[in-house]
């Protein structure tokens, strides 16, 4: 079955048969396990092996994952899911840098970026704590900091913007 999987705008070919798994189109060892009584599994992709949590966002084939303790949504979808969304427009969104939101409650910790700085997709931008561990928010897309709502030590809620990009 192939897939087109799409992480930080950019999209990857991965193709899932009999023979293991290709990624964009050259084929990597893999294995996956479950940790036993946690959400986490184990993948092996080569000779590295990584801590994986996965959960399902709304929306077909969307997906957060945190991998190695930072936080990527991805959207995976076969091959003939995608083509019909690309010739529809179906996965028209806006536009643009999406700012940086708190996803759960918690304390902001710290800003890595000032306004104005240049910021990369999947750059570190912020730091918040919420349940004694603290969770590094990196930036969606490029683009460039507008504003910066919160301070460092604020409370905030799940949705906050923490840092406003455009």
């Amino acid at each position: 079955m192939k897939y087109v999987v799409t992480v930080a705008g950019e999209r990857h070919e991965v193709v899932v048969d009999g023979d293991g798994v290709a990624y964009d189109g050259t084929h990597v060892e893999t294995a996956l396990s479950d940790v036993a009584g946690t959400p986490v599994r184990q993948v092996r992709i080569g000779r590295e092996v990584h801590r994986v949590v996965a959960r399902k966002l709304d929306g077909r084939g969307r997906y957060v994952l945190w991998l190695d303790g930072h936080r990527y949504e991805v959207e995976a979808l076969d091959e003939r899911t995608r083509a019909i969304r690309d010739m529809t427009g179906a996965a028209a969104a806006a536009t643009g840098p999406a700012p940086v939101v708190a996803p759960m409650p918690g304390l902001l910790v710290r800003l890595l970026v000032g306004v104005g700085d240049a910021v990369q997709a999947g750059q570190p931008v912020a730091v918040i704590e919420a349940m004694k561990m603290e969770n590094e928010l990196r930036a969606a897309a490029p683009g460039t900091v507008t504003a910066l709502p919160v301070s460092p030590g604020a409370a905030v809620d799940k949705g906050a913007v923490l840092v406003a990009l455009g």
